[in-house]
């Protein structure tokens, strides 16, 4: 089969061109996918998304492209339909989503530039990439301090102010043979290599800005240990842009609820956590008293079933725990909640599981536990769940 001439590689500005069928082919459960003898459309690959955008046929007719991927040569574009018009030698106009390609190229380009400066900087290797939807995944193959990302995105974002600019070259085997330059694996034929002087060299396929300052920005979000190295999640572009709109915003709202200037938010939190540390710590002691006097008046030998609002699961299991102190009968801690009743049961001597089970059947609950102690919610609230319980507590 012809292959695909890729008008991508020389023009990724480029949104549209004419194009023909050269083959199609229906697709299970409708659509299918066509191939063209040239295209603008990126195929998947090497870490970068396919492009998306529509094929418009001679009559009018509008197939939009959704995926495109790259077999021995030829690219296919998946089509939503496959009408009788879409075939062989059939002339299309074949033109892509920009705004979906700008930011993937941007993402792209950036990498390059962030994973270049890691390299030169502590030899770290790109071992994987991904341009995902929220941000793009780069794994290193080393580890790497945050002082050193920092370093490193610092330096990066310098190669974009320099506006430098982003080469495509097709060496000769001789003039490949004496570049250094990044590639994950062995390419034979010929190399397509992508050049950010004073940022990287590197074999690559996918699309990028005409120059670096064209990425905007280069921001690192989040790190963490990955299989002996670090994986990254990055933002570039648009992308890092609207991420520091949105921790403006955060930020703007931490301000009014902590009634504190920008350079003092941390410490304002520090100063809240501090206070709800202490107030959890009396809250405690509290509820130990509590619990201490509702024990207190339970008589040996009786069912002790308590309604004690505002408990947490954690407080719900000390109360049914301290009631079995005081009495070898069926005990039980319960709370309201939003969705009906929280609660805990519990017997010194015994099994509650089998009540545990009845309680969830007859009240739409969920939950469960040990022989002395289970926990869980049901929808009832827990006035219907304490009747339920003295009507079933031998069970």
């Amino acid at each position: 089969m012809q292959s695909t001439e890729k008008y991508y590689e020389k023009g990724p500005y480029r949104t549209e061109c004419a194009a023909h069928i050269t083959a199609a082919q229906p697709l299970e459960g409708g659509g299918g996918r066509l191939a063209l003898d040239g295209t603008v459309f990126y195929p998947e690959g090497g870490g970068q998304p396919a492009d998306r955008g529509a094929l418009t046929l001679e009559s009018g007719e509008t197939l939009t492209v959704s995926d495109v991927h790259e077999q021995d040569g030829v690219i296919w574009h998946t089509v939503d339909a496959l009408p009788e018009a879409a075939r062989p030698g059939a002339a299309v106009t074949a033109r892509i989503d920009w705004a979906w390609r700008f930011d993937k190229t941007q993402q792209h380009t950036g990498e390059h530039i962030l994973s270049g400066t890691l390299h030169r900087l502590f030899g770290a290797e790109n071992v994987g990439f991904h341009i995902g939807a929220e941000a793009v995944r780069m794994d290193t193959s080393v580890p790497l301090t945050a002082d050193q990302l920092r370093q490193a995105e610092l330096e990066a974002n310098q190669v974009i102010w320099q506006d430098v600019p982003v080469r495509v070259l097709y060496p000769t085997p001789e003039e490949l043979a004496r570049m250094t330059y990044r590639s994950k694996k062995e390419i034979a034929g010929q190399v397509r290599i992508v050049e950010i002087p004073g940022a990287d060299t590197c074999a690559c396929c996918g699309t990028h800005t005409a120059t670096a300052g064209q990425v905007g920005l280069i921001k690192i979000i989040a790190a963490e240990n990955y299989k002996g190295g670090v994986r990254l999640s990055v933002l570039c572009g648009q992308r890092a842009l609207r991420e520091v709109q949105a921790m403006q915003t955060r930020q703007g709202e931490i301000m009014a609820l902590l009634s504190a200037k920008p350079s003092e938010t941390a410490n304002a939190v520090r100063r809240v956590h501090g206070e709800l540390a202490d107030l959890r710590y009396a809250h405690f002691g509290i509820c130990a008293q509590l619990f201490d006097a509702l024990a207190a008046a339970v008589n040996p030998g009786e069912d002790a079933i308590r309604i004690v609002p505002g408990l947490d699961p954690d407080g719900l299991h000390r109360l049914a725990v301290r009631l079995t102190e005081a009495t070898g009968g069926l005990c039980a801690a319960l709370t309201p909640t939003d969705k009906g009743c929280g609660y805990c049961l519990a017997r010194r001597e015994g099994d509650v599981r089998p009540l545990t089970r009845a309680l969830n059947a007859a009240l739409s609950g969920r939950g469960g536990g040990k022989p002395g102690v289970c926990q869980g919610s049901c929808a009832a609230d827990p006035e219907a769940v304490a009747a339920f319980l003295r009507e079933n507590a031998g069970v």
